[in-house]
């Protein structure tokens, strides 16, 4: 168990900020870190040309760590939907073939994907939310012969259930279609066997759990898929790229791995930094410890919620950094008012409250949580 790290973030005693899955507060050291990059422009004499790889290198280094991955098959993109565009670039979309999402799910893993299915002629196959909490059962059963494509995340973005990604990365092996796996709401907090599940492509924005600075992210992409075509073609991503002095000696060669994904200006010497910072102390703590941690607080959660009459998903099928308390009414009106009056900050998504604590929670949080769900149930 990991001790409240609240010292090592800028947060007033007054807030109960329980909504980490919405956007991570900065680190100190991360603030402390975009301190120092964001001066850096006003002195570019001091920029080398090793430092438009250093800083994006390290990076891609850490989150490779994080994911169980090798730093060759990670690339550095801005945004969810960035990566999404490269996977959809680089998968076999047959026509009248299908495409697996579920409902609800996060946009950025369901727009690109509804796009490709009409220039290819192809179907979108939405599979319900299950009334039993269980997308496993439920995504394993749509998943057959005719899908080219299962876009899915490691657990859903309104309430934290889960799927098996191990199992669904079997069926995907078994019926040939592309694992693509939008993971922001997980990595970081999250195991994740990586091993096992074998993605195709995995995606995931920085600026939730890994705590990283926003317009930063990540795209994991499996080395069969390495010699695919980028989004775009930018002087970084080719062969031999270090030495400035001969960039006018063009080449049709990319840098070796998943580099060849990555975004323009790559190097960011403002936001770079800052991600390296958080990434390393996420791996200073652990994730297996952040993940247990975590497990304990939204037990109380849950347990606390069911006494009031709310409905939460059974532990063995959500994640346990973030988890939905569902009204049989809905939302009561007064409910997001009331929360913001007192200061404690979680996300309405849908008939449900989402709560999302971290590291710099504590018992108190809870406490001022359940004092405003108690006064207005």
């Amino acid at each position: 168990m990991i001790p409240c790290q609240r010292h090592l973030f800028d947060i007033p005693d007054d807030i109960a900020y329980l909504n980490c899955a919405y956007m991570s507060p900065q680190l100190r050291s991360v603030t402390n870190a975009g301190r120092e990059s964001t001066a850096l422009k006003a002195f570019p004499w001091r920029i080398t040309p090793g430092d438009f790889f250093n800083a994006s290198d390290r990076a891609r280094e850490l989150c490779a760590q994080v994911m169980g991955a090798e730093a060759p098959d990670i690339a550095i993109i801005p945004a969810v939907s960035y990566g999404m565009a490269v996977a959809a670039a680089n998968v076999d979309v047959p026509r009248d073939s299908s495409i697996v999402v579920l409902s609800e799910q996060f946009p950025s893993n369901v727009y690109p994907w509804k796009e490709l299915a009409r220039e290819k002629g192809a179907n979108i196959i939405t599979v319900p939310r299950p009334e039993n909490w269980n997308w496993t059962t439920a995504l394993l059963s749509a998943i057959d012969e005719t899908m080219s494509v299962v876009a899915v995340p490691h657990c859903h973005w309104t309430d934290g259930t889960l799927i098996d990604l191990e199992k669904v990365g079997d069926r995907c092996r078994e019926v040939d279609a592309a694992l693509v796996l939008d993971v922001t709401q997980s990595l970081g907090v999250l195991p994740l066997p990586l091993n096992s599940v074998q993605p195709d492509f995995m995606v995931t924005a920085a600026y939730k759990w890994l705590l990283g600075p926003y317009s930063t992210g990540f795209l994991y992409v499996a080395p069969p898929h390495q010699n695919g075509r980028p989004l775009e073609n930018n002087w970084i991503s080719r062969i031999n790229s270090e030495d400035f002095a001969n960039l006018v000696n063009y080449s049709s060669e990319y840098q070796p791995g998943a580099r060849r994904f990555d975004v323009g200006e790559r190097s960011n010497f403002t936001l770079m930094p800052l991600a390296v910072a958080a990434l390393e102390q996420i791996l200073q703590w652990q994730v297996p410890r952040i993940a247990e941690t975590l497990s304990r607080m939204t037990d109380m959660i849950s347990k606390r919620a069911r006494e009031l009459d709310l409905a939460v998903s059974p532990r063995h099928l959500r994640a346990g950094h973030l988890l939905g308390l569902r009204f049989q009414q809905g939302v009561p009106e007064e409910l997001p008012a009331r929360l913001s009056r007192e200061k404690v900050y979680v996300s309405v998504r849908g008939d449900c409250i989402r709560v999302s604590p971290y590291l710099y929670n504590n018992e108190g949080d809870i406490d001022r949580l359940f004092d405003v769900l108690e006064a207005v149930l």
